[in-house]
């Protein structure tokens, strides 16, 4: 166990690493962030981007024009022992879950829950489960009332789950991250609590290191795909009811952006940026190509209240241009079912039925 756990964090050292030598170079701006297929070099000229290669460099820029608005992801001097410590364990009839506590760096304990199938046979695939924006965070895990139970109905199939709460929700209220931490956003201080959660999948003696993936709904569904950006480890990605591009985030009227500035999001979208969609530094189509080629399945109901579902094909269709390019096409699935933001059973087993394939788990 502890050699997985030295093995564990120096990958993701090197995954910090690289991302901090992207935030060092001087990313341009762009304006056309639908399209993906172009990068600028340092001279400010335009580029077709025709391989993998030319790819490389406009997702550089991506990553980097994140952390403009997100702040910089931590470093591996942030990275302390996870010193796991089981606050309440039971057992259910299929899985053990436990309420967990674990170290993300100096200062800052994370509350998660851990939920592990009873009868393993090997080792398993993982799933970082993260939650929504509305009830008690454990109802993902199965806990309070009904809820998509995503962390606790992947467990039952046989994955091991842990579920963070993200910051300034449920029991993750102890730490101001802006006074406390120097983050400038709560959306990168997530990232880092969930880098440091796939860690701890990682140095489970019942998990399989390379057989991780993540899922989320609505506040979740837009943070599995920011850690996802910036944690390759992660290799097949759910998101539902997550996001449109940022011109038309609840239906593009004035100041819809506001929401972004919350202290759990990114108040630079205001302090900085003024609200206004064209001098934002990056957005979803982008992320999604970030992506590529790792597996991908997006769930966006045609009548969600908050994320136009016009807006998300258009995303899912510039990235599909970047899927092409790997000739992953195939790895990119996308679903625009009847109904309002959420993600319901229907949706959810298409969803699991396309983790089971990209992590290449046989159900037991």
């Amino acid at each position: 166990m502890y050699a997985n756990l030295l093995c564990c964090m120096v990958v993701g050292m090197i995954v910090a690493a690289g991302v901090k030598a992207q935030t060092a170079s001087s990313a341009p701006f762009y304006d056309d962030k639908m399209n993906l297929l172009v990068y600028i070099d340092a001279a400010g000229k335009q580029h077709p981007v025709t391989n993998v290669k030319d790819w490389e460099k406009r997702r550089e820029h991506i990553l980097a024009n994140m952390q403009r608005i997100m702040g910089p992801l931590p470093g591996a001097d942030r990275r302390v022992a996870l010193d796991t410590e089981v606050v309440a364990s039971e057992t259910l009839a299929k899985v053990t879950r436990k309420k967990i506590m674990y170290g993300s760096e100096p200062g800052h304990r994370v509350p998660a829950y851990l939920l592990i199938p009873n009868e393993l046979q090997g080792k398993a695939p993982a799933m970082l489960c993260l939650h929504g924006s509305s009830g008690a965070r454990g109802r993902i895990a199965g806990l309070g009332p009904d809820y998509p139970r995503y962390a606790l109905e992947l467990a039952e199939r046989g994955y091991v789950t842990i579920s963070p709460d993200y910051i300034f929700f449920g029991d993750n209220t102890g730490v101001d991250p802006y006074k406390t931490l120097g983050y400038v956003s709560g959306s990168m201080k997530g990232i880092w609590d969930h880098m440091r959660a796939v860690d701890l999948l990682q140095s489970l003696p019942e998990v399989d290191p390379d057989r991780i993936g993540c899922i989320g709904v609505s506040l979740g569904g837009h943070n599995s795909l920011y850690v996802a950006a910036f944690d390759q480890r992660l290799k097949a990605v759910v998101t539902s009811s997550g996001f449109d591009s940022v011109f038309d985030y609840m239906g593009g009227k004035p100041g819809a952006l506001r929401a972004y500035t919350q202290r759990c999001y990114m108040p630079l979208a205001g302090s900085r940026y003024g609200l206004d969609p064209a001098k934002f530094p990056f957005d979803f189509p982008e992320v999604l190509g970030v992506l590529a080629p790792r597996s991908l399945f997006v769930h966006a109901p045609i009548s969600d209240s908050n994320f136009r579902v016009d807006s998300v094909k258009r995303c899912v269709a510039a990235a599909t241009s970047v899927y092409r390019l790997f000739d992953a096409e195939e790895r990119l699935v996308a679903i625009y079912p009847e109904g309002g933001h959420g993600f319901p059973p229907e949706a959810r087993e298409r969803a699991y039925q396309f983790i089971d394939k990209a992590l290449e788990h046989h159900r037991p």
